[in-house]
C-alpha cells in the first residue's frame, strides 16, 4: 500500500503563524496590535489561529500594525512552504 501524501498546509494557518510570530517578536499583546489594526482582539486571535480567512484589507491592516510590508509578510509565509513535500512553493515562485 502506498503511503498517503502529507496534505499541504493551508495559507490561512501559515499566515496566522507568521502574524503571531511577528507580534511576539515586537512584544505586543493581541490588544495592542488589534487596536492599531482597527480590529477586535478576538478577530486577530482567530486570524492568528488560522480560523478566519481575512480579506486583503485586513491582512494589510494587521501587517501595517506590525510594521511589516505585504511583501515581507508574503515572503515569510512563502518561506515556510519550501521543502520537497510542498508543491505550493513552486506555484508561489512562478
Amino acid at each position: 500500500m502506498e503511503p498517503r501524501p502529507t496534505p499541504e498546509p493551508l495559507w490561512r494557518h501559515l499566515l496566522g503563524d507568521q502574524l503571531r510570530a511577528a507580534r511576539r517578536r515586537r512584544g505586543d499583546t493581541l490588544e495592542e496590535t488589534a487596536r492599531r489594526a482597527g480590529i477586535s482582539p478576538q478577530y486577530l486571535s482567530e486570524i492568528e489561529r488560522g480560523r478566519k480567512e481575512p480579506s486583503s484589507e485586513m491582512i494589510a491592516a494587521v501587517a501595517g500594525a506590525l510594521e511589516l510590508t505585504l511583501a515581507e509578510l508574503t515572503r515569510a509565509v512563502a518561506g515556510t512552504l519550501r521543502g520537497p513535500t510542498c508543491r505550493a512553493a513552486y506555484a508561489l515562485a512562478a
